[in-house]
């Protein structure tokens, strides 16, 4: 794994995990999901690194990324100009994008505004909700500021943002409901790079003060932030014909039933994955389901291995008897 920066024209840098051959050009690039960052998602990511080259980026204020975090958020839009000026610099040749929740829904977004960007999308139960909640979220904003009050981004306001050490840290997120289907190590990686030390103190310091690098009130503003037109997203990559799959958990999906069929019936090309024994964190709990379909869009789109070359193999097993004399 090797750390990265690029630095950004609205000030500040974007920082990110990478794999794979540095000489090679990007075969994929990961977003993460509201709060989190890309070193949560290092080992699911690592093994594609024996065979492409593969990126994962801190979004604006998660994670190790330094541009500006503060004033307004109305919609994800920030992010996606962010990530594209990030295609536009490393991976002008496009790249498959893939994302979970949030960061599902802000690869979504670029391939719409950019689809020369995007060969393929993987997302991981990506935020996308009714066509009736973006209507009012964009012709009525009063409705926006209903959604910032919704109970994700009055949890978030009311998250702890401070600890006396790491391990306390870790030890209280153990404790959540939320983590307990995480398989290791995708918590410690997630508070690797989302958690910063602020004091001065030795090492070993029996004080010490550890700060959340995603702020409770950032965190909040993002899942407040829906003014967003993921619809128009999808039927842009429809035109463009753009392979999508779509990863839905078997339980507290963010894609309601009634939308999930929408969305099917407006995308006859689009796959919809459903993955049993799974919840909104899918990619921490079924980690391979993701993998294996970011390594089959890298397969097919960017070293395009075809069909044909996938046919069956004919082997004969049986001893050829040797010839007497």
């Amino acid at each position: 794994m090797r750390r990265f920066r690029e630095d950004m024209k609205s000030g500040g840098q974007m920082a990110g995990i990478e794999f794979g051959d540095p000489i090679k050009p990007y075969a994929a690039v990961w977003l993460h999901a509201t709060g989190f960052n890309a070193m949560t998602y290092q080992s699911m990511l690592a093994p594609l690194g024996l065979r492409a080259r593969v990126a994962a980026l801190d979004l604006r204020g998660h994670g190790r990324s330094s541009m500006p975090a503060k004033g307004g958020l109305d919609s994800w839009n920030r992010y996606r100009d962010d990530v594209i000026e990030f295609l536009e610099n490393e991976a002008p040749q496009g790249v498959v994008l893939g994302g979970h929740s949030m960061g599902g829904c802000v690869a979504l977004l670029v391939a719409g505004k950019r689809p020369d960007l995007v060969k393929g999308l993987v997302l991981a139960d990506p935020v996308i909700m009714s066509r009736k909640t973006y209507f009012w979220n964009h012709v009525f904003p009063p409705v926006n500021w209903l959604i910032r009050r919704n109970h994700m981004a009055a949890r978030a306001r009311k998250r702890r943002g401070e600890f006396n050490s790491f391990r306390e840290a870790l030890d209280g997120y153990s404790c959540k409901p939320a983590f307990k289907s995480w398989r290791e190590p995708f918590l410690a990686d997630y508070l690797l790079d989302g958690l910063d030390r602020t004091d001065t103190g030795p090492a070993d310091a029996e004080k010490q003060s550890w700060k959340l690098l995603c702020t409770p009130k950032w965190e909040a503003a993002t899942f407040g932030a829906q003014r967003n037109a993921p619809w128009s997203a999808l039927g842009k990559v429809r035109k463009k014909n753009i392979p999508i799959v779509i990863l839905r958990p078997s339980r507290d999906s963010v894609i309601s039933d009634k939308v999930r069929a929408e969305i099917i019936q407006k995308n006859p090309s689009l796959m919809m994955r459903g993955i049993r024994g799974t919840s909104h964190f899918l990619p921490m709990e079924a980690p391979y389901e993701i993998r294996d379909q970011l390594s089959a869009f890298i397969a097919r789109l960017v070293e395009r291995y075809t069909l044909e070359e996938d046919g069956p193999v004919s082997r004969n097993l049986r001893q050829r008897r040797r010839r007497a004399g």
